[in-house]
C-alpha cells in the first residue's frame, strides 16, 4: 500500500460524518511521504521542534506547536508517543512511529477525540509494523 493510500483511506476517512481538515505522514527528518491536498506548507524548524518534544517531552508547551506557521497550544499527550494541540475550535494530533510522524489536523464539527482515534489508530498499526 502506498503512503498516499494510507493518508487518503485511513486518515481522511469518515468518522461519524466528520473528516479531518488535512493530514500527512512525514519522515522524522521532515520529508513528506504523503499528504492531503489541504495540508499546510511546513516552515523551517517546525518538525525539529516536534521531534525535540518527542525526545524531551514538555519543550513545546511554553512556546506552542507550530505547523505551517499556525500556532497550537499543546495539551495532554503521551510523552514520547503523541503530541496533541488545540487552536480555537480545532486542533492537531501527532503520533510518532518507528520511522514517521502521522499528523491529523481537525476543525469543527470533528472533535479532538475523533482526530485522536483516526491518527493514533493508524500510528499504532505502523508501530506494530515497525514503520
Amino acid at each position: 500500500m502506498s503512503w498516499q493510500t494510507y493518508v487518503d483511506e485511513h486518515l481522511m476517512c469518515d468518522v461519524e460524518g466528520n473528516i479531518l481538515a488535512s493530514a500527512a505522514i512525514l519522515g522524522q527528518d521532515g520529508s513528506i511521504w504523503a499528504q492531503s491536498a489541504a495540508f499546510p506548507q511546513l516552515k523551517a524548524g517546525e518538525i525539529d521542534g516536534i521531534i525535540k518534544d518527542f525526545n524531551e517531552p514538555g519543550t513545546l508547551a511554553p512556546t506552542g506547536l507550530f505547523l505551517g506557521g499556525a500556532k497550537y497550544m499543546v495539551i495532554q499527550g503521551e510523552p514520547g508517543a503523541v503530541i496533541r494541540g488545540k487552536k480555537g475550535p480545532g486542533g492537531v494530533t501527532i503520533k510518532k512511529t518507528t520511522q514517521a510522524l502521522v499528523i491529523g489536523i481537525y476543525d469543527e464539527p470533528m472533535t479532538g477525540g475523533q482526530c485522536n482515534l483516526v491518527v493514533e489508530r493508524l500510528g499504532d498499526y505502523l508501530v506494530e509494523s515497525e514503520l
